[in-house]
């Protein structure tokens, strides 16, 4: 069955990580998406892992194009006439100074959403500047809060901010600009920075600190690794296990499972007895591997978990049962999430060989064979 963005066409530009995987995420739920690719793909391994021909650049028809030139902005300006929804991630000004921004292309489309991926946004004094994931967690507040509290803070690898903060909120934001648009008949440019969206991601820890409810410290409250009934334990053989037993049942029921009187073990939510209760839960978890602990929990209340590796966690049996993993390209990668019940969404494609559809698209924008033909010769198209 098509999935539920099927009849939705978006036009994605040229870019590396989370504007690929907000491509692969629409592609994913059955929109048709097409791809303007560079002539010459990123000559770094990265970009070539994270842009066109890598994982994430699946379930695309795949256009070659120089934007540069002129004629090739007129190509994107003729793809994106009949599109739903066009998504951008270069530096505030690139877009514009192309030919494509959101001026000419919205001319062409007044029912276009034109979704621009940055980290800092499209205006303020930093907004032409280069920056990461990191960086972006840094003034955002998160990134101070994360990681053990004797040394810097630690980056959660790309997780927050290139792809929770960035990649979905703007998905987010083209899906909602897309209904807008089907009922007024008006589309509009969608603004996220990696930067607004990862600071929306901590509203909740945000509320806490604003009520005084939240040390501005690593490893000093319940969700950083400080609470000793939140936190991971070594195991005897090196791994982990990871504990959440937030709510006083799920916490008797840790506790009666490591064989421990609720009545006579104190509360967890008490600060000065919160390094007791660490050190004890550190001396039994420490006594057992991590999968004898696994097996111990299994199915029941207390909210523990062994802390899987990226290869082991496909495996999984509750995983595995699901089908949450899948292959694509011969890598082992997390299926389509959420699940739909009556338009299920499944991995699209594999990634298109760099403009393998220029001439399919091309003619169905109504391009003969010679006009194609002299574009190529002229280096626009690939």
């Amino acid at each position: 069955m098509p999935g539920p963005l099927s009849g939705v066409r978006v036009l994605e530009l040229p870019a590396i990580g989370p504007v690929p995987f907000v491509g692969m995420l629409l592609a994913d739920l059955g929109a048709e998406v097409t791809r303007i690719d560079r002539l010459v793909p990123g000559g770094d391994p990265l970009s070539t892992i994270l842009g066109a021909t890598g994982p994430l650049g699946r379930g695309r028809k795949s256009v070659a194009l120089d934007l540069r030139q002129p004629a090739g902005a007129a190509v994107a300006l003729d793809l994106a006439a009949g599109v739903d929804v066009l998504i951008e991630g270069f530096r505030p000004g690139v877009a514009e100074r192309l030919g494509v921004g959101p001026d000419e292309a919205l001319g062409r489309n007044p029912r276009l959403v034109y979704g621009r991926m940055t980290g800092w946004g499209q205006d303020g004094p930093l907004a032409r500047t280069a920056g990461h994931d990191i960086t972006y967690l840094a003034v955002s507040g998160l990134l101070h809060g994360i990681g053990p509290a004797a040394g810097p803070p630690t980056p959660p690898a790309n997780y927050v901010g290139d792809f929770g903060g960035g990649a979905m909120s703007l998905a987010v934001g083209l899906l909602a600009a897309v209904l807008n648009a089907r009922s007024t008949g008006t589309g509009q440019v969608v603004d996220a920075s990696m930067v607004d969206g990862a600071a929306y991601l901590a509203t909740m820890v945000r509320t806490l600190h604003g009520h005084g409810l939240w040390r501005d410290e690593r490893e000093a409250n319940i969700f950083n690794g400080g609470a000793p009934n939140y936190r991971c334990y070594t195991c005897s053989d090196g791994g982990y296990v990871a504990v959440g037993a937030l709510e006083p049942k799920f916490w008797d029921e840790l506790l009666v499972t490591l064989g421990l009187d609720p009545a006579t073990v104190p509360s967890p939510l008490d600060p000065a007895r919160a390094t007791e209760l660490t050190d004890l839960l550190a001396g039994i978890f420490a006594g057992r591997p991590r999968d004898d602990w696994a097996e111990l929990f299994a199915g029941s209340d207390a909210c523990v978990a062994p802390v899987l590796t990226l290869t082991e966690a496909p495996d999984y049996p509750n995983n595995r049962v699901r089908g949450s993993y899948v292959e694509v390209t011969g890598v082992q990668v997390a299926g389509p999430a959420p699940r739909f019940g009556g338009t299920p969404s499944v991995p699209a494609g594999p990634p298109p060989a760099l403009g393998a559809d220029t001439d399919e698209v091309l003619s169905g924008l109504g391009y003969s064979v010679d006009r194609v033909a002299e574009l190529r010769a002229a280096g626009v198209l690939g």
